[in-house]
């Protein structure tokens, strides 16, 4: 890789019009039979099979996807990086996968414009206060970092807020340094040529339409492309999961719901971290671009579509001119959505299911771009060795019939949570 982009390679298609290069990664033809199958070409589907031929040198991996490489959620989010959670089951799987984003360019030698740059979560009542001291007091038992900002803390680190907001007069907010953003189209490029070097074959619009199963177990699969067995299947395709999961005759505790994200016209720089609104659901960044990037809630009724309704667009510019008035002036670029696998309990899945040799990730919520190369470290690991590792050992199938708490807020599919 480092001699495909060398220096002397990069001059010399600049001298020529950039007209020598050939695609990053091969289009290759389904083989009869593999290992194993990830159905799912997103961020998550591409660094499970990364890493299972990296790090479990499993390298008879099919990555199956319905339409583009990273053409889903990857591609469609707001690219926040963060690990502030106050419990075990969140706390630690956000961490490993933190520090996994802080030497992902190196790994995948591949910029992937990860960018810490920190991020606040504003309170608003001494309550909050306290919930915030004890979740930052939490993050730094598990290795995290977290600073709690006063009044004047927050106004040094975000004087564009309007931190005397007379309606929702601003208290102070709890920082994590290590957080920031990164580029989200990169992320799923960066894994896609790393698994291809490793000898993956990534297949394009070769959509799953059926999952064989015999005695019990999964021995391959059919897709709009043919028959393709395989040992073992991971299902990554967040926002489909309850659809691919009936395949398989499972009726999975997801429901689909559209995450709406907004982009303004590049401005000037203006803001060096990410920030939160702590009285409504409301988040902002700015990008490399100059765009300011931004979302809140999710729309609240079940849908596959990949564009959201009007009036969340509305509640999501009075958030955002609520917090920062100055973003009023800003001319809106455009918007998107993304279809969110959305839990009971807010919290994603990682577990075998009761069919043997298939695997289920899902439920990401809010929180797929965050956890992609933790997701695909610790899937990678559940395929390989049928067994978890202890970042996802909470993260069960069978929590929602225990009740097992695993997340502080609790915010799932139900709208009037957010």
């Amino acid at each position: 890789m480092a001699d495909r982009y060398g220096f002397w390679r990069l001059l010399r298609e600049g001298l020529r019009g950039h007209t020598g290069w050939g695609p990053a990664w091969r289009d290759p033809e389904p083989k009869a039979e593999y290992d194993v199958i990830i159905i799912g070409g997103g961020g998550h589907g591409l660094a499970t099979a990364y890493y299972l031929a990296k790090v479990h040198g499993i390298t008879n991996v099919a990555v199956l996807e319905k339409g583009y490489l990273g053409g889903g959620n990857v591609g469609r989010n707001t690219t926040i990086v963060r690990s502030n959670y106050l419990l075990t089951g969140n706390e630690l799987f956000y961490e490993k996968s933190l520090q996994l984003w802080e030497g992902l360019s190196d790994d995948l030698d591949y910029n992937v414009m990860f960018s810490p740059r920190s991020i606040i979560n504003t309170f608003h009542t001494d309550s909050a206060r306290d919930a915030d001291a004890r979740r930052g007091n939490q993050m730094i038992l598990h290795g995290a970092d977290a600073v709690l900002l006063d009044k004047e803390g927050v106004r040094r680190e975000a004087p564009y807020i309007d931190v005397d907001n007379p309606r929702f007069p601003i208290y102070g907010g709890l920082q994590q340094k290590r957080a920031g953003t990164a580029r989200h189209d990169a992320v799923a490029w960066g894994f896609a040529r790393g698994a291809d070097k490793r000898g993956v074959d990534l297949i394009q619009n070769c959509e799953v339409t059926g999952i064989d199963i015999e005695g019990g177990r999964v021995v391959g699969v059919q897709t709009s492309r043919g028959a393709i067995k395989a040992k073992k299947i991971g299902m990554a395709v967040a926002g489909n999961t309850s659809r691919v999961g009936a395949l398989a005759g499972l009726r999975l505790p997801i429901e689909s719901h559209v995450l709406q994200a907004f982009v303004t016209e590049g401005i000037k720089p203006m803001i060096d971290n990410v920030i939160t609104f702590g009285a409504g659901h409301f988040y902002l960044s700015q990008s490399d671009k100059g765009g300011l990037v931004f979302g809140a809630d999710l729309d609240g009724y079940n849908s596959y579509a990949q564009r959201g309704n009007l009036p969340v667009i509305e509640h999501v510019m009075e958030a955002g001119v609520s917090f920062v008035p100055s973003m009023s002036k800003v001319r809106l670029l455009r918007s998107w959505g993304g279809v969110m696998d959305m839990s009971p309990d807010g919290s994603p899945i990682i577990d075998k299911t009761p069919i043997e040799g298939l695997y289920l990730n899902a439920g990401w919520c809010y929180g797929g771009f965050k956890a992609t190369p933790g997701s695909g470290w610790c899937f990678s690991h559940l395929i390989a060795n049928d067994a978890p590792t202890y970042h996802i050992e909470q993260m069960r199938l069978d929590r929602f019939k225990t009740g097992y708490v695993i997340d502080e807020r609790g915010a799932g599919a139900q709208h009037n949570l957010h």
